[in-house]
């Protein structure tokens, strides 16, 4: 406890040095951070997810309490937290948590540096910072290493899509010029053909596609939005009325699903390998 009689600043100073308690129960909104808080070993303590939390496969035990749009506040409530991870945009739930006394870490989707950066707060936060520390440190030894064995090889001009309408080619959103998804491309040695769309997604039109000539058309979504296996040739060949482009032409429209690319959590390392040897086979032979 901390007893000020030297004004009202000097006393919040004071609070703000004192660490906060090492939280025992932690519920988590944030698939990323879950990651996170597992890969650092507060797991055992994480009592709740969100109902979009895959892994590790613990989780799928643990009760899940709403997402991003949705969250359950009475269920959280109820659960008895000591930390809540929320996203940086969920002003309600943050308010309410307030009145109710509840911690809350405030996680924002950002680039790839963010995400080392967010596993060291983390872990701070939750009184696990030399294991955040050893974690964070090797993921930037590995992605250094990713970016050592692609360097000297030409980079291809890529198109980097998270989303589009089946077997059509409408609604398509892609990565723009900020964000982790273009921060792994290029890490993984490709050039982003919207690197000058100064936001993390745009969604384009095949007409931009045709004007921006990709070599390689990388399409990437979560493991589970995976196409049925009679379906994948057919996606393919919805590329086709694009034959112009190069992507197309030389048949480098590639699928790559797989949550350690979509996740901004402790395997983004391990994502953005699989998106180097997709670019560069030749180079991981």
């Amino acid at each position: 406890m901390i007893i000020c009689s030297a004004g009202l600043q000097a006393c919040l100073a004071a609070a703000a040095a004192q660490p906060a308690a090492r939280p025992s129960r932690i519920i988590s909104l944030v698939p990323a951070a879950t990651e996170m808080l597992y890969a650092i070993g507060a797991g055992p303590r994480v009592v709740a997810v969100s109902s979009y939390d895959k892994y590790p496969p613990e989780v799928t035990k643990l009760p899940n309490v709403g997402a991003l749009i949705d969250p359950n506040v009475e269920r959280v409530l109820s659960l008895k937290p000591d930390l809540v991870v929320v996203y940086g945009s969920q002003t309600d739930l943050k308010r309410q948590l307030a009145r109710a006394r509840i911690a809350v870490f405030d996680y924002r989707h950002a680039g790839l540096a963010d995400i080392t950066r967010t596993i060291r707060e983390l872990g701070v936060r939750t009184g696990d910072q030399p294991a955040a520390d050893t974690l964070a440190s090797r993921i930037d030894r590995d992605l250094d290493g990713i970016r050592a064995k692609v360097r000297p090889l030409t980079k291809p001009r890529t198109l980097l899509v998270f989303g589009r309408e089946r077997l059509a080619l409408r609604g398509i959103y892609a990565s723009g010029g900020v964000g982790f998804l273009h921060d792994m491309l290029e890490t993984a040695g490709g050039i982003n053909v919207f690197a000058d769309a100064k936001v993390q997604s745009v969604q384009i039109s095949t007409e931009q596609v045709l004007a921006k000539r990709p070599d390689v058309i990388l399409e990437t979504r979560a493991a589970n939005s995976a196409f049925p296996t009679g379906d994948r040739q057919a996606e393919l060949d919805v590329w086709s009325a694009l034959s112009s482009v190069p992507a197309v032409r030389n048949h480098r429209v590639l699928f790559l699903f797989d949550d350690r690319i979509v996740v901004p959590g402790p395997r983004v390392a391990e994502g953005t390998l699989a998106m180097a040897k997709a670019l560069h086979p030749e180079a991981f032979r």
